[in-house]
């Protein structure tokens, strides 16, 4: 599959332009013969559009110098990223394809919905050595639409050499010279005219308090996150992988909350399971990526006397089998039907505005709760272990234990309560991105701490599993009295990243 990113700019043009009075449009000095192509291009959907909704074209193409399939998806700044297929002899849409608009489609047939014919022809417009800077395609268009024909011309520039100066130099020559901004972002847009529902207005902005519209743009964002990693994710991006986990937990502690207040209890519980179901199969993945790296790591930082045996190679078998069915688990759960009534769902809560009296105030409240909830959960992890009646419960251990417990409590709650204090960045600026980066840099540190304390307990299984098998189990010893030390080491971090997260200075904006 090739993949390219297209510059270019859509007109619509009088009967009388003429290509060749762009000479001198920022170094366009020829306008070259033209090269006539008959295009016939099929266009692919679902039976709602969901494709063309999101600004997405999908089509088999034959005739001229790209014949084959196209998936078009918008980029930045007005640009459009286009990946291409073979035709092939079937003409069904390549599977490749099909997985980077999954999440858009789900399990919706894709069928064609229009047949749009094109004569075309292609001016190179060349600079004073020839090179080609750009092309102007004209082109007379029939599309047909269940049974309807519709007509019309248009004008296409996309850059090949040129730089976005030409672009614009050159869209600014044809305005003069009559052309008019297309008003579709595609032929498909075009052909499909009023059967392409427009977006479905929005709140307007004073009919929520500024609090709540943040709470809402950013669960949508976490929505669009899951949907654009999609892709990656599919393809086994580590990234990808990481940040979709990272979406389905903002939404789910934010929809934590903020419940009650702005959504429905029953509907957001709901959907939190559904969330939490899927942020397991991503974990399935993820945390074992994590695991290899860390643990192979922690084995080539041992002196060569300290290794026994090909303790690198059974880990990396044992966390490689691990990662497999993680990632085949994770691929069925992709292309289930839970996961797309998930995204319909989500859709569902984001795309229609709360229904809701509550009041900024009350957001901040929630936010602030969370935080001071966090706060609790650490002190009394950090507290002295009180002293019991029991002496097997107040063995070191056991103590240690409950203390790392508490910690994991208090660090969860860290992360709902960063998450909270993420939603007013946007529109608190600086003040929030403060404490943000405050709550990250602790949150980190009990982070390091967890994954000490998981470490170890991989390792103790390991040592079993090799003491079972008649192998040697002293370099997971040695591995675990490592990250037991490192474990503790990390707490000593812990107080001043308190301190720094509580500071009036970087809370005060919040109530």
């Amino acid at each position: 599959m090739d993949t390219a990113t297209e510059s270019e700019r859509k007109y619509r043009t009088p009967e009388a332009f003429e290509p060749a009075r762009i000479v001198g449009a920022a170094g366009v000095r020829q306008v070259g013969e033209p090269q006539v192509h008959d295009l016939d291009a099929t266009y692919f959907d679902t039976d709602d559009l969901r494709l063309a909704r999101h600004r997405i074209t999908l089509r088999r193409r034959t005739g001229g110098a790209d014949a084959g399939w196209h998936l078009k998806t918008p980029g930045d700044r007005g640009d459009r990223t286009e990946r291409r297929m073979p035709l092939g002899d079937a003409e069904e849409v390549p599977a490749e394809l099909l997985a980077h608009v999954r999440a858009v489609v789900r399990d919706r047939p894709l069928a064609p919905v229009a047949r749009v014919r094109t004569r075309r022809q292609e001016y190179p417009l060349n600079d004073d050595g020839g090179r080609v800077l750009a092309l102007l395609a004209d082109d007379r268009v029939d599309a047909e639409v269940d049974g309807a024909t519709r007509r019309w011309r248009e004008m296409e520039i996309e850059l090949v050499d040129g730089s976005r100066k030409v672009l614009k130099a050159v869209d600014k020559r044809v305005r003069a010279l009559g052309a008019t901004p297309a008003a579709d972002a595609s032929k498909l847009a075009q052909a499909l005219g009023d059967r392409l529902p427009a977006a479905a207005p929005r709140a307007p902005r004073a009919a929520l308090p500024n609090a709540v519209q943040a709470v809402v743009a950013y669960v949508r964002d976490q929505r669009d996150a899951i949907v654009a990693n999609d892709p990656a994710v599919r393809r086994g991006d580590a990234g990808a992988v990481h940040a979709m986990r990272v979406a389905t937990r903002r939404l789910r502690s934010t929809l934590r909350t903020f419940r009650d207040g702005l959504w429905d209890r029953q509907q957001t519980e709901e959907l939190r399971a559904e969330l939490s179901w899927l942020a397991d199969q991503l974990g399935g993945v993820r945390d074992r990526q994590v695991m290899a790296a860390r643990m192979l790591r922690a084995v080539s930082a041992e002196p060569r006397e300290a290794v026994v045996g090909p303790i690198d190679t059974r880990i990396a078998e044992r966390l490689d089998q691990d990662l497999e069915q993680g990632r085949s688990a994770l691929g069925g759960a992709l292309d289930d039907a839970r996961y797309f009534r998930l995204l319909d769902a989500l859709d569902a809560l984001v795309d229609v505005p709360p229904a809701t009296g509550v009041r900024g105030r009350w957001v901040r409240r929630r936010a602030l709760t969370a935080l001071h909830r966090a706060d609790t959960l650490l002190d009394a992890a950090m507290a002295p272990a009180e002293p019991t009646a029991d002496p097997a419960a107040d063995e070191a251990g056991s103590r240690e234990h409950d203390r790392d417990e508490h910690l994991h409590e208090a660090r969860r709650a860290y992360k709902r309560a960063r998450y909270a204090v993420e939603v007013f960045a946007p529109r608190e600026g600086a003040p929030a991105r403060q404490l943000v980066k405050r709550l990250t840099a602790l949150q980190d540190v009990l982070g390091d701490h967890q994954d000490a304390t998981i470490t170890r307990g991989v390792l103790r299984e390991y040592a079993d599993r090799a003491h079972a098998a008649g192998d040697s189990a002293f370099t997971y010893g040695v591995l675990y009295a490592r990250q037991h030390a490192a474990g503790e080491a990390v707490l000593t971090r812990l107080p001043a990243a308190r301190r720094a997260s509580r500071r009036r200075s970087v809370r005060r904006w919040l109530g």
